[in-house]
């Protein structure tokens, strides 16, 4: 997807914002006064010494440079990574790719063997184009490769409120708790492209993680870095690719401070929004009607 009207780069503006926040030490280093070139990105991703999931350097190239063979197995096979100029989901797919190389390895590796083993083994051990259904691990990774968070809470009853679709408890009942001992790092490029113009509704899918409260104090680049690990060792998980549900959702204008208007306590009420789990929502639906004073039962009197 693409934004329909795309903002005017403005590095300052990507800085200040908390939902770009995971970005920050590599916008730092991007041009004031224009869009980032493949160049400087690919500057960037060689310094990171980044490879894909066949271990090839990872380079960013021009959509021009596209052929018949598929997306990720250009990727794995060749580390080339299509990326259209001036492009922010493609910008953003870069940067994420530089933050967390590991990861992004991982699920382009997991594409990879997936696409082998449901489509057979092509000409040199390639996967071919087309035929074949997806299957349900391939939809996983796309999933949060495109709309995915990784949170980190040093409380784990914390992360167990978010799971249990707890939204105003833990956003506004829990307000300070979370902002001391929970970080969400956008990994989706999809939800950085949404951040540019966002809306009420935005949803990502989340990986959550608890990590010793000291984990947090230390340098982001250190934090993302240790991350980046265990996210590629979740997903070596069979487990982490049987079901897309497995991930809880997150509305993540939610999170204090993405946000002026959920400095209002009313903010977290809109069920729209914040939608009850599936088993609170049945609970609701489940519960007696109340009576209101004038509906009270009447007493019956004992039969003589």
């Amino acid at each position: 997807m693409a934004t329909a009207a795309p903002p005017v780069w403005n590095r300052w503006e990507l800085l200040a914002s908390p939902a770009f926040a995971t970005l920050a030490p590599l916008i730092e280093r991007l041009p004031v006064d224009h869009f980032p070139t493949l160049a400087q990105l690919n500057r960037m991703c060689g310094e990171r010494e980044v490879t894909s999931g066949g271990g090839v350097p990872v380079e960013f190239v021009p959509q021009e440079a596209k052929t018949e063979e598929p997306y990720e197995t250009r990727v794995y096979a060749r580390g080339k990574v299509l990326t259209r100029s001036r492009n922010w989901h493609d910008l953003f797919n870069a940067l994420v790719w530089i933050t967390f190389p590991r990861s992004k390895a991982a699920i382009n590796r997991h594409h990879y063997r997936e696409m082998l083993a449901r489509q057979g083994e092509g000409l040199r051990g390639t996967p071919r184009a087309g035929g074949g259904s997806r299957g349900t691990p391939r939809d996983v990774l796309t999933l949060f490769d495109e709309g995915g968070v990784v949170v980190a809470s040093g409380e784990p009853e914390l992360g167990a409120l978010l799971r249990d679709f707890k939204w105003k408890e833990l956003f506004w009942q829990r307000r300070s708790e979370v902002i001391e001992s929970m970080r969400f790092c956008v990994f989706g490029h999809s939800i950085y492209e949404k951040a540019l113009q966002p809306y009420k509704g935005i949803t990502a899918k989340t990986v959550i993680f608890d990590v010793p409260p000291r984990e947090l104090e230390r340098p982001l680049p250190q934090q993302l870095a240790t991350l980046d690990a265990r996210l590629a060792k979740y997903f070596g998980d069979p487990k982490a690719l049987a079901a897309t549900a497995a991930y809880a959702p997150l509305p993540v204008l939610g999170i204090p401070g993405w946000t002026a208007d959920n400095e209002d306590e009313r903010y977290y009420d809109d069920t729209r929004h914040f939608r009850p789990g599936r088993r609170q929502a049945q609970e609701q639906q489940d519960a007696p009607p109340r009576r209101s004073g004038s509906e009270a039962p009447r007493r019956q009197g004992r039969k003589k």
